[in-house]
C-alpha cells in the first residue's frame, strides 16, 4: 500500500513526522532531532510531535533505553498507529501516557520493576549501575482470544533485554490447574504480598545460571565436592 509523502504540507505536522519516520528512517533506523529540524524547519516543537507518536504505539528509543545511542540519537524500534490514515491522527488517544498517568502506573505496580523486582536507585548486583524505572507497553493475550496493549513498570535493563515481550494471560491462568492445593496456597501468599523473598539456594541457582560455561563447570565441581 502506497503511503502519502511526508512533504505534503496539507497534512498535519504529526502525520508528516510519522510519514518521515516510516519512509526516511524505517524500523531499526537511527535519527536525530537535528535531522528532523533540517527537514521540518517551519514546525515548532518538533520533539512534541515525536512524543505524540509514542502515545499512539510508536516505539522510539533514546539513550535511556539503548546504551548504544548517543544523547541526541533516537531509534525507531517499531511503528504504531498509521496516523496518516483517515480518521486517525489528531486528538489524544485514549490511554496516552502523560506525567500523571506515568505516576499512576508506577504506584499501581509498587514502584519497582515488574520483571526483575529492582527499585529505582537500587544498584544492580555486582555493578555500580543504579536502576531507572520506565513505563513499557506490553501485549497481553486474554482468555477470550483477544489481545490488548497494557502499561507495565520495567527498568531500563529489562526493557532493553525484552523489547517485544508479551504476556500470555490465558496460558498463565490455565496453568493454575496443574498446581496442587498446597502450591496454590503458597502462590496465593506471594500474590497477596506482591513480592517474594528468594532463599539462599534460589539466589545461588540464579547466580549459577548467569555464569559463563567455564565458571559453571567450576561451580559444579565445587558443589559435587561438598556432596561427598
Amino acid at each position: 500500500m502506497t503511503i502519502p509523502s511526508w512533504e505534503d504540507e496539507n497534512l498535519g505536522s504529526m502525520k508528516r513526522v510519522a510519514l518521515w519516520l516510516a519512509g526516511t528512517v524505517g524500523e531499526g533506523g537511527i535519527f536525530t532531532y537535528t535531522d528532523l529540524r533540517k527537514d521540518f524547519p517551519a514546525v515548532a516543537q518538533i520533539d512534541r510531535r515525536v512524543r505524540d507518536l509514542r502515545d499512539r504505539g510508536w516505539r522510539i528509543d533514546t539513550s535511556r533505553h539503548d546504551s548504544t545511542l548517543g544523547s541526541d540519537e533516537r531509534r525507531l524500534v517499531s511503528m504504531g498507529e498509521a496516523v496518516w490514515e483517515n480518521g486517525k491522527g489528531p486528538g489524544k488517544r485514549a490511554g496516552g501516557l502523560n506525567g500523571a498517568r506515568r505516576r499512576e502506573v508506577l504506584m499501581r505496580d509498587g514502584n519497582f520493576c515488574r520483571s526483575c523486582g529492582i527499585t529505582p536507585g537500587e544498584e544492580y548486583a555486582e555493578s555500580y549501575e543504579t536502576a531507572q524505572l520506565d513505563i513499557a507497553r506490553r501485549t497481553v493475550k486474554h482468555a477470550d482470544g483477544s489481545e490488548s496493549v497494557m502499561l507495565i513498570t520495567e527498568c531500563r535493563r529489562c526493557r532493553m533485554g525484552a523489547p517485544r515481550a508479551e504476556t500470555d494471560e490465558a496460558g498463565t491462568i490455565a496453568a493454575l490447574d496443574s498446581l496442587g492445593d498446597m502450591e496454590r496456597k503458597m502462590l496465593a501468599s506471594w500474590v497477596q504480598e506482591d513480592r517474594r523473598a528468594f532463599g539462599r539456594v534460589e539466589l545461588l541457582w540464579a547466580a549459577y545460571r548467569t555464569m559463563p560455561a567455564e565458571s559453571r563447570q567450576n561451580f559444579r565441581e565445587a558443589l559435587n565436592a561438598r556432596l561427598l
